[in-house]
């Protein structure tokens, strides 16, 4: 019995452990830590930093070695012209041999700027990737605490169907005194009982939900499933915001920069292109070593080295006007980023006006929906102390309930939204903080 008993209690210990708080500041750090999202945008930047180089935009020298080394077996038949007459010279299975060996170095000189505007582009892909970063932070932060706010909303169902629960359990006890004393019959205890055991079956439907929205949120931290979380945080509303004021900081979006540094790196792809019109001049030198060998023939060891020197100047004259055309691509493609760019703009105005709208609005319906879930509350008790007095039948006990159970579900649901549209905003905003 004794093994029994501390088995069970070493069981409720683990339980107890298991149990993780966790805080929408929690919540929030650790999703900034291992939301998978959040460090591939962070690998972006740095491969966008390894790319941001001087030599990647084309500036630097390229310096080249090259060595080969050939063997070869000739058969030779050589007339030879000279001063005491032609004469022939003859010889099968020869053995020459050929070994050359140099260092090329070449720098680009000018090219019509191309390699100034490619820098300047890999600078602005930088910038980009780091706006990119700060638009997945933001929106992850607001998915976090979306999901997060969600789960205590789900959670608030659970506890109002389980103090419905508590209704149904003591009607039931109220019924159950009255009919040992012969002042209740057999429906209404059935019916108490049915109504109970519908009550339950809800509650433990709502206890899936809240299990796998608390799921959904843990995906969003890179948490297993498994993890056991309490929530710690209700849900607390910035009830004080204000549409200028979101409406200004509408330019700190950092979808918005993103957009706006498009433009820059379409308009440097312009440049480049039409770099590709004018002269490239570039200066080449190196050192070159070659010897020869042969045991038949005339010439029996051939050596030479040396450095060497020049300039290569390349003019591009005509090639089929591709050029003219790919300038004119070029063009195009910043046009359409900066449609893109107002299109996003609007885009944000007008989510902006109908979620600030809903925001308004929303607030407006909480404070009377707290004045009618206060009543219900007071209903619900009314209700039960009548019953028990039999001035009140079992049908307006359930109706009651039912009331207290919907104005619960209407209190928290407009919480959530209204919690729901000052995350938006404060996103679109750029503004987002737990």
């Amino acid at each position: 019995m004794r093994k029994i008993f501390l088995l069970a209690l070493g069981c409720g210990v683990l339980q107890v452990m298991a149990q993780h708080p966790l805080s929408v500041l929690d919540a929030v750090n650790l999703a900034l830590k291992q939301n998978y999202n959040i460090q591939i945008a962070k690998s972006n930047i740095d491969i966008a930093k390894v790319n941001n180089n001087i030599g990647v935009a084309g500036g630097l020298p390229t310096v080249t070695g090259t060595a080969t080394n050939q063997e070869s077996i000739v058969n030779i038949n050589q007339k030879i012209n000279s001063a005491t007459g032609d004469r022939d010279l003859t010889r099968n299975g020869a053995i020459s041999n050929n070994l050359n060996a140099g260092v090329a170095g070449s720098i680009l000189l000018s090219n019509g700027y191309r390699v100034i505007a490619t820098k300047k582009q890999l600078e602005a892909i930088e910038a980009q990737s780091e706006s990119f970063f700060n638009s997945q932070v933001q929106n992850t932060i607001a998915a976090v605490m979306t999901k997060y706010f969600d789960a205590v909303r789900q959670n608030s169902y659970l506890n109002t169907l389980s103090k419905s629960i508590d209704v149904s359990k003591k009607q039931l006890e109220i019924i159950n005194a009255k009919r040992s004393v012969g002042y209740a019959n057999d429906a209404d205890l059935f019916q108490a009982e049915i109504d109970l055991h519908s009550k339950e079956q809800d509650f433990q439907s709502q206890k899936i939900v809240v299990e796998q929205t608390k799921a959904d949120l843990l995906n969003l931290l890179s948490l297993t499933a498994d993890s056991t979380i309490v929530l710690t945080d209700s849900i607390a509303i910035e009830n004080n915001i204000k549409f200028d004021d979101i409406l200004t900081r509408l330019q700190q979006n950092p979808d918005i920069i993103a957009a706006s540094q498009q433009i820059t790196i379409n308009e440097l792809a312009e440049k480049q292109t039409a770099a590709l019109r004018y002269p490239s001049l570039r200066l080449n030198g190196g050192i070159n070593y070659g010897r020869s060998t042969s045991n038949g023939g005339q010439i029996l060891l051939n050596q030479q080295y040396g450095p060497y020197v020049g300039l290569n100047l390349s003019v591009p004259i005509y090639n089929g006007s591709i050029l003219k055309r790919q300038q004119q691509t070029a063009a195009i493609n910043t046009q359409i980023s900066k449609t893109q760019k107002e299109a996003i703009i609007l885009n944000y105005q007008t989510d902006l006006a109908k979620t600030y709208q809903m925001y308004i609005h929303t607030l407006d319906l909480i404070a009377a929906q707290y004045a009618i879930n206060r009543l219900s509350e007071q209903l619900v008790n009314l209700t039960l102390q009548r019953f028990s007095l039999s001035q009140a039948t079992i049908l307006e006990v359930r109706a009651a309930q039912q009331s207290f159970e919907e104005a619960g579900y209407k209190l928290i649901n407009l919480s959530y939204a209204a919690k729901a549209a000052e995350i938006e905003l404060k996103r679109v905003a750029g503004t987002i903080a737990p």
